[in-house]
């Protein structure tokens, strides 16, 4: 049963059915052609019977010799014509009455098939008159009667020839394509699936990659593809696994950090409450930045494990958030050296979460600040909005140096290209996973040495589905 439902096993099967098949459609033709020759044979046998009695003297022969001459040609009677004259040359009393003639001179070939099988199925032993040329000019036309069931029985005979003779054959070929298919086609393929197999128990050891062999075009060209996606799928586990590694490492420190971030908080909460005008001005700020540092310790971890909340979506006024990101860099940066303008109105409102949203906007805004910063020259930073049809479209231009070849290359990937020396590649990666979790795109537009210019599609307050 094994054997039955493997591919070499089910074409074993199928080489037979369709070797007997064609044989089958051989057979009938073969048996109306014995039939035929078995029938023409009688009637040469005849025609020598009557050439023989033409020779004798007066053309009589004993009834012993003549009984004699119709049994070797195992006929009943013979008739030749000769010109015009049709004349009985031998004869033997008729047993019974002629049941049906075959004439062999014009017979159609649906005709002669036709005859062949209803002899083949039908036992009876009935009388035919058969009608044939003569050969050699021996006359014009031969006619000779005789018994059909040993006709039949030839036939018979012949058929089971026929049949065992298939069945060899039939066998013989299955057995040479079985054994062809299964070292051209079976062995390769138990091949690659040995691979797979093992593959599939250790993903993450090269070693385990297929290497591409076969000498069979279409298989080779599934070897080379598997071989591809091993190898990238062994890579992408290897640096998921980075990628836990730092999850891990960060949760063991996110409780202490976070512990140093609420005493700074606390710390920050009694300069709020000093006279000088600078400090009551920059005090709400640094409150801000604890506040969000100490949410941003918090859901570290779930970034490591590749996942992030579930965003909370409500009305955001754009152009309030995108000042506060720009104030707080402002801190950091020289007003002298680069410029940040934020050219969006207070009336354009997106659902997003605001939370997320400004770390979006902040990594952009921080990676374009230290883009310019690295070059020692001014420049600026604009941020600008406009509403369409069905989102908000907002663009985020800066006069940098543009993105380098292998940050271009694996743009938004973790760990695989930073946009500066030293970098990580986390900024990016993180604003796009967060645009996309509140419903948005973040594309590049262009970059090169007059500046970079991303843009951002987040959906509108009345057609998001809101969430409290």
């Amino acid at each position: 049963m094994r054997l039955i439902n493997s591919l070499s096993g089910r074409f074993l099967v199928l080489t037979i059915i369709f070797v007997m098949i064609a044989e089958v459609l051989i057979f009938v033709p073969s048996i109306a052609r014995f039939r035929v020759d078995y029938l023409q044979e009688r009637l040469e046998l005849s025609q020598i019977a009557s050439l023989a009695l033409l020779a004798t003297p007066n053309s009589m022969v004993s009834p012993d010799l003549e009984s004699e001459l119709l049994t070797n040609a195992e006929v009943l009677n013979i008739v030749l014509r000769r010109d015009e004259i049709r004349e009985l040359v031998l004869a033997s009393p008729m047993p019974a009455p002629v049941d049906e003639t075959f004439d062999l001179r014009d017979a159609p070939v649906t005709t002669l098939v036709w005859d062949a099988v209803r002899v083949f199925f039908n036992p009876s032993n009935r009388v035919i008159r058969v009608i044939g040329m003569p050969v050699k000019g021996g006359g014009v036309e031969i006619e000779t009667t005789l018994y059909e069931r040993p006709l039949r029985d030839a036939m018979v005979d012949y058929g089971q020839t026929i049949f065992w003779l298939s069945l060899f054959i039939s066998v013989v070929t299955a057995a040479l394509l079985f054994l062809a298919v299964r070292g051209f086609l079976v062995k390769p393929i138990k091949r690659v699936v040995d691979h797979m197999v093992r593959y599939r128990d250790d993903p993450e050891d090269a070693h385990l990659i297929i290497e591409p062999r076969s000498r069979v075009h279409e298989l080779r060209q599934a070897e080379i593809s598997l071989a591809d996606l091993q190898t990238q799928l062994t890579g992408s586990l290897r640096q998921k696994e980075r990628l836990a590694g730092v999850g891990g490492a960060v949760s063991r420190i996110s409780h202490d950090l976070r512990n140093m971030l609420t005493t700074a908080q606390l710390l920050a909460d009694r300069l709020e409450r000093s006279q000088d005008p600078t400090v009551a001005r920059t005090a709400p700020k640094l409150l801000g930045s604890l506040d969000r540092a100490i949410n941003l310790c918090e859901s570290t971890l779930a970034f490591g494990k590749a996942e992030e909340p579930k965003p909370v979506i409500r009305p955001v006024r754009l152009g309030g958030l995108i000042e506060d990101v720009l104030e707080s860099d402002r801190l950091r940066s020289d007003a002298d050296v680069i410029s940040l303008i934020s050219e969006v109105s207070d009336e354009i409102e997106v659902a997003a979460d605001p939370e997320q949203l400004y770390r979006v906007f902040s990594n952009l805004v921080r990676n374009a600040r230290q883009a310019i910063e690295g070059t020692g020259q001014p420049g600026s930073i604009t941020v600008s909005a406009a509403q369409r049809d069905d989102f908000i479209e907002i663009d985020i231009h800066d006069t940098g140096p543009g993105l380098p070849p292998k940050a271009q290359e694996f743009l938004f990937k973790p760990f695989q290209g930073g946009a500066r020396r030293g970098g990580t590649g986390l900024g990016l990666a993180i604003a796009s996973e967060l645009v996309k979790a509140n419903g948005g795109k973040l594309l590049l537009v262009s970059t090169g040495e007059n500046g970079t210019h991303f843009n951002m599609q987040l959906p509108q307050v009345q057609r998001a589905k809101i969430s409290a």
